[in-house]
């Protein structure tokens, strides 16, 4: 684990929540990208050496979505930067850490992602991030 890589913040209205993070805050947007596997668009916003990601569902079937319906906007997830990603969730499989990504997937910024189920990480859901570049 190197360090916090973002914080993951559902929103209803990409374009709203921009209005407070980018024009308010005078926060710098990197960049805007939808990742369809995830049903998202992500505004990846840098904070020193971490980030606030910004989602936004694209389908009412999402994580995002279902997400909102049941809990409303917030904080959705916190992400870890890692290194050997597959290697870390066989670790954590083999310790009964239950998963909710037994394989790694490609998320924003082109990053391997997987998810630990809240359950096994006292009610958080965590990211676990390894950027497509290591040191990112």
């Amino acid at each position: 684990m190197r360090k916090i890589d973002h914080i993951g913040i559902a929103v209803s209205n990409l374009e709203n929540a921009l209005k407070f993070y980018r024009d308010i805050l005078g926060l710098e947007v990197k960049d805007i990208e939808e990742v369809p596997e995830q049903k998202i668009k992500a505004a990846i916003i840098p904070v020193g050496e971490s980030k606030i990601e910004l989602l936004e569902a694209t389908s009412p079937d999402s994580p995002v979505a279902k997400y909102i319906d049941s809990r409303g906007e917030g904080i959705h997830h916190i992400a870890l930067q890692v290194s050997g990603l597959e290697d870390i969730l066989k670790g954590l499989a083999a310790s009964g850490v239950r998963l909710i990504d037994k394989e790694p997937r490609i998320g924003a910024g082109g990053n391997k992602i997987a998810f630990l189920h809240p359950k096994s990480t006292n009610g958080v859901l965590l990211e676990l991030c390894e950027p497509e570049q290591a040191g990112e």
